[in-house]
């Protein structure tokens, strides 16, 4: 347990041919039952106590912003929606991104981006989650936590970027977040505090077919 709890510290990912395998310092497999605190950063379990908080200060300034938007979502924007089997099983997704509460004056308090491709695997005794296109893409593996929600514990990747860098790494790329099922087939990852742009943001997640 104490080996595998230390490779999981790397947590580094890696996408080959569509599919993805975790990095050479990380090819140890992760007990299902390990606690994602372990893993994480001071920082990142810091931004993970404080969900709540994220919410209460994010989703006033996006109804402020685009109030008919957030009332079309009430199951979505509700922080307090999250019913039981979370689990996130395997497959394909369509995601959309929403950040709310903006960091600076130069972008909107709300922000709907398009449908775009995720995908859920198993990885050994785990399962990782994946954005598969568009420029800001989380990658990073799903910890269970509870029956009500999962932790997802990962990276960002920018760009034309084909490779994560290992978690840790990079502070600004770290990302932490809680997964809850929200409806019979749908899914959202909320991230509080992320580094880029907005205070919260939430991606939604539904079955591709």
């Amino acid at each position: 347990m104490a080996h595998a709890l230390a490779a999981a510290g790397a947590l580094g990912l890696m996408l080959t041919s569509g599919c993805s395998i975790y990095r050479e310092a990380t090819t140890t497999t992760i007990p299902a039952t390990s606690n994602w605190r372990t893993v994480a950063t001071d920082a990142d379990r810091q931004r993970l106590r404080n969900w709540r908080k994220a919410w209460d200060e994010a989703l006033p300034k996006a109804q402020a912003a685009d109030a008919g938007a957030i009332a079309a979502e009430p199951l979505l924007f509700d922080p307090d929606r999250a019913q039981e089997k979370a689990d996130l099983p395997v497959g394909d997704y369509r995601c959309r991104t929403f950040k709310l509460g903006s960091k600076s004056d130069i972008v909107r308090d709300y922000t709907a981006y398009p449908w775009l491709q995720c995908r859920v695997t198993q990885q050994g005794e785990v399962r990782e989650l994946a954005r598969l296109d568009g420029e800001q893409r989380p990658i990073g593996l799903v910890f269970p936590d509870g029956d009500d929600r999962s932790v997802f514990l990962g990276t960002l990747m920018l760009g034309d970027e084909t490779t994560p860098l290992r978690y840790g790494l990079d502070a600004s790329r770290n990302m932490i977040g809680y997964i809850d099922r929200i409806d019979a087939r749908r899914w959202r990852l909320v991230l509080p505090y992320p580094e880029f742009e907005s205070t919260l943001d939430v991606i939604e997640l539904v079955p591709a077919t």
